[in-house]
This record gives structure tokens, sequence and C-alpha cells, in this order.
């Protein structure tokens, strides 16, 4: 059998991805409005924006070790093998939860095919990650193949990206350090991108008109990436689709990539990075 290839909703794929490449996918928790609700599966994006431009102060929690244990078991239990594509451990729980169910399968079941890995990465830069690793197994290639290849392209994903309002990342701690740098933001634009799985402020844009910090994105992937032209590159947006099409129309004028994947920014990242996220991700080495 194919190796099952599994993720979490952080990964932000759009919902028809799954179907189309046999991901499964399990769902982070969002609280909103003293509700509970599972991400994708029970809340689209769009509600908690809505939610959070009207004052809401949404939460979200990890995916639990029984989660994990239900969704490896199904696969387990027919002898598939299966690849967790994970959400970074420095930004949640998720992973670490993956992993204690690992254990635990590996505990009744020693010879169970089940691999969990940290891509260090969120949102798409994560699902691009998840994508490359589905259409692998999709050729029958072999866990240990996609493991190598899940390695490379996590370890050689950029992620750069801009907020509208920073005090989302702050309240939910996911940027303590963006706090000090970036000062009171006045007429000021923060760009920010990922280290070892943590989010850490890039630079500062001064005027806060969109325009400049698309293309100031622009020349980050033109800095940093390689082969662009070769790449799927991704584009997330918090409920900002119109933003999101001008830095992709930017990129495809000069690049014309093999393709452009714009999707939301799902409720669980959106939670924490609030409307008007727009975020680019791109490889900065291609796999051999």
């Amino acid at each position: 059998m194919n190796v099952k290839i599994i993720t979490d909703s952080a990964c932000d794929l759009p919902n028809d991805y799954y179907k189309d490449y046999d991901i499964d996918m399990v769902p982070l928790t969002v609280h909103v409005n003293d509700q509970d609700y599972r991400d994708v599966k029970d809340i689209e994006s769009k509600t908690v924006y809505d939610a959070m431009k009207k004052g809401a102060v949404p939460k979200t929690s990890q995916a639990s070790p029984e989660n994990f244990l239900q969704v490896f078991s199904t696969y387990v239990e027919q002898s598939q093998p299966v690849v967790y594509v994970g959400f970074s451990s420095e930004l949640s729980g998720t992973f670490q939860s993956a992993k204690i169910a690992q254990q635990q399968i590996l505990e009744e079941h020693p010879d169970a095919e089940v691999f969990v890995e940290d891509t260090k990465c969120a949102s798409l830069g994560q699902g691009l990650v998840v994508l490359k690793a589905a259409q692998m197994a999709e050729n029958g290639e072999a866990a240990e193949d996609i493991i190598k290849s899940v390695q490379f392209h996590a370890g050689h994903m950029e992620h750069i990206f801009t907020v509208d309002n920073l005090e989302y990342l702050q309240r939910g701690g996911r940027v303590s350090k963006a706090a000090a740098f970036f000062g009171g933001l006045l007429n000021i634009k923060p760009l920010l991108h990922v280290e070892e799985g943590q989010l850490v402020p890039l630079e500062k844009i001064r005027g806060a008109k969109k325009a400049k910090v698309l293309k100031r994105m622009f020349e980050v992937m033109e800095e940093r990436g390689n082969e662009i032209h070769q790449q799927t590159i991704a584009i997330s947006h918090g409920d900002d689709l119109e933003t999101a099409e001008k830095l992709a129309s930017i990129i495809k004028e000069k690049y014309q990539p093999e393709k452009i994947l714009i999707g939301d920014i799902g409720s669980a990242i959106g939670a924490h990075a609030g409307p008007g996220t727009i975020s680019l991700f791109f490889l900065n080495d291609l796999y051999k």
C-alpha cells in the first residue's frame, strides 16, 4: 500500500487538496465567543476574522494525542505506512501530541511504520511540504524517500509575512521579541520571517502602504529564492484575497513560476496572525 500522508489544519491547504491528494488532516481547536470548533471541519476562517474585527479574542489549542492515535491506528491496522508532516513544534504542542501517539502505537505494534516529522513550518509553508510528500506517496515512493524530501523542503522553506496588527501575535505570545523591535508601529509595517520554527522580526517598512510592503516581500524573495520559475510559490492571506492576488501578479510578471497557490490563512493560524495578514512561501534551494 502507498504511504499515507497525514498533516494538521495549520498547513492551510485548500480543502480540495486533501481529497485530490488523499491526505488525512487532524484539526486543531479554535475557541471563539465561548465556543470550541474543530479548525476547517467546523468553522471557516472568515467567521473567525469577522469575529476578530468585532473585538473577539479567539484562542487555539493543539490537537490531542488521542486525536492522532485515532487517525494513526486506522492505517496501522491496515499495515499501511504513515508519515505525519506537522506544524512547527516551536509554535504549537500539536507535534508533541503526534509524538506521544506514535510512541504509544509503537509500544503496542513495534513493527508499525509510523513516522512523525516536525517541519518547523506554518501555514502554506507547511502546506507546500505536505503537498510534495503527498505527490511522492501518490507515485508509490517509499517512506524513507518521502521523509528525506520532507526534511529538505522543510529546511529550505522561506516564510516572509506581514500583519496588519502586531497585537494579535503579541497577545498569543508568538512574537515577544517583536514588540521592542517594532516599537509603537506608527506608520510602520512589520515584516517577519521564520527561523528554526519561530516567528522572528525581519525589518520595518516605513509608510503603511501595502504596495510598498508587497514590493519589499518580492525583493526578499528575489534575494533568497532559488530557481523561482521552477517552483510552486504559495501565498496565504487573512481575508484579503485582493492583496494576495496583487502579490501573485508581481511574481508572475517577472518569473512565471510553475504554479502560484493562493489560499486562506485558516482559523488556527489566523486567530494569532489576524485579519489582513499576507504571507509568501518559497524555497531557497531546490531538491536534487
